[in-house]
C-alpha cells in the first residue's frame, strides 16, 4: 500500500491518471468520477486519504432510521487507517432532492480523522463545512437531508460509476477524484516522473520559435497527409 500522501499531494490528478495509464494496471476508463462529481473547495488544494465507506438512503423510507448507522460509521471511521475520506453512496430513490453531509456530520468526520467526503448526490453547510477545512467532493448542493439514514458502512460502493472498496486510496483536487491502484510507489513515482518529463518536452517546443506540425509530427513518431 502506498503510504506517501504528501508525495501525492505533490502531483496533481490528471499527472497522476497518465501516469497510472502508463503502468497499465487497468483500463484508461476506469478509476475517476465523472465531471458530476465537483470539488466543491479547490482552494484547499489536493486531498489524499483512505476510503471509508457507506451506503446511505435519504428520501425514501425502506427501513427505520435512527442513530445507530451514525455511530457504527463513526467507530469504522475512529479504527481506520488515516487520513480517512468518507465515500457515501446513495441507494435510495431520488438523490438529487437530499444531502449526504452536513456542518454537524463534518465535524463528527473530523474530530475522528477523516479530512473529506465524497458523495454521488449533494451536500450542504458550505460556509461552515469550509470554515473546518473539510474537503467536500459531490454533484452539488441541497438544503435538506430527507430522511437520511446509514444503511450499511465498509462495504463496496460505487460513486456516479467508479468503484471503491473499503481501504482504497483517494486523490483528488480541482480537476476532480481518482483511486489509486495497489502499485509500487517507486513504479509511480517512476511514471509520474515519465509524463512529466515527455510534457515538458513536447510544450517547450511548442511554445518555441521552431514550432512547426511537421516537427511534432516527427517528434511523436507520426506522419499526417
Amino acid at each position: 500500500m502506498i503510504t506517501d500522501l504528501e508525495y501525492l499531494k505533490s502531483v496533481d490528478t490528471p499527472t497522476l491518471s497518465n501516469a497510472i495509464e502508463l503502468l497499465a494496471v487497468r483500463k484508461r476508463s476506469e478509476g475517476f468520477t465523472p465531471l458530476g462529481v465537483r470539488c466543491l473547495f479547490p482552494e484547499f488544494g489536493r486531498m489524499a486519504g483512505y476510503a471509508v465507506t457507506a451506503q446511505v438512503e435519504t428520501v425514501t423510507q425502506t427501513g427505520p432510521g435512527g442513530p445507530a448507522g451514525h455511530i457504527e460509521l463513526y467507530r469504522l471511521l475512529e479504527s481506520a487507517p488515516k487520513p480517512a475520506i468518507i465515500v457515501l453512496q446513495e441507494i435510495g430513490g431520488h438523490g438529487d432532492f437530499a444531502a449526504h453531509c452536513g456542518e454537524v456530520m463534518a465535524t463528527f468526520f473530523t474530530r475522528l480523522g477523516a479530512i473529506g467526503l465524497v458523495s454521488d448526490c449533494a451536500v450542504r453547510d458550505i460556509p461552515e463545512v469550509r470554515a473546518l477545512g473539510f474537503h467536500y467532493f459531490a454533484r452539488g448542493v441541497c438544503s435538506s437531508h430527507a430522511y437520511f439514514r446509514i444503511v450499511r458502512v465498509g462495504v463496496p460502493v460505487t460513486v456516479c460509476g467508479m468503484p471503491v472498496q473499503p481501504g482504497d486510496l483517494l486523490h483528488g483536487d480541482e480537476n476532480g477524484l481518482l483511486s489509486i491502484p495497489d502499485v509500487p510507489l517507486e513504479s509511480l513515482r517512476e511514471a509520474v516522473d515519465k509524463v512529466r518529463t515527455s510534457e515538458k518536452r513536447i510544450m517547450d517546443y511548442a511554445k518555441s520559435p521552431e514550432f512547426t506540425i511537421e516537427g511534432f509530427a516527427a517528434m511523436v513518431g507520426q506522419k499526417y497527409s
